[in-house]
């Protein structure tokens, strides 16, 4: 495996367990794991960028971007490759040192163009079988987070970075 130099992020059945709670003000209410959280901070202590390209809308999304730093998020996308295009054009990254993480069908596309395809546990199975990495866990319980190990173990002394991690920085809430 390449150097990850950045992680793209489908948010629903990713980032979170796919179920879309709506309140009855209309509201969108999602839930994120707090060790998927910890992993992107960590990964982003190594200088791994973070990107959020999601096909729906929500506040709660951009709250959570927001917290973890995220250095793109791209919200209401039909079109999730030219959006990848556009970030690559920003940063110089080239596609084999992109990891991409979907769950469906409509992530096939990114899926088959990046360096590090990968899919939490619960993906449709025609994303698992287009993918390098199948987490063990399903999206929004951790999923991310195996999959950011994974590249770390694979590309890094994983133990130095969290020993360095844990002693060069306060840990924020996750």
């Amino acid at each position: 495996m390449n150097r990850i130099k950045l992680i793209v992020l489908d948010v629903d059945g990713v980032l979170t367990d796919g179920k879309l709670y709506i309140g009855s003000d209309g509201e969108e209410y999602k839930s994120f794991h707090t060790q998927d959280g910890m992993g992107i901070s960590i990964a982003r202590y190594t200088g791994i960028k973070f990107a959020i390209i999601s096909g729906r809308t929500s506040k709660a999304v951009s709250k959570r971007a927001e917290e973890l730093k995220f250095d793109y998020v791209y919200q209401g996308i039909s079109e999730k490759i030219k959006v990848l295009e556009e970030i690559r054009e920003k940063t110089g990254i080239r596609l084999e040192e992109i990891c991409y993480v979907g769950d469906d069908i409509n992530d096939l596309p990114i899926l088959k163009m990046v360096g590090f395809p990968c899919a939490p546990h619960n993906a449709v199975p025609l994303v698992k079988e287009s993918v390098q990495f199948v987490a063990p866990s399903n999206g929004g319980e951790g999923a991310v987070r195996e999959i950011i190990d994974e590249i770390l173990q694979k590309s890094e002394n994983y133990y130095q970075i969290i020993k360095d991690f844990l002693a060069g920085k306060i840990l924020d809430r996750q």
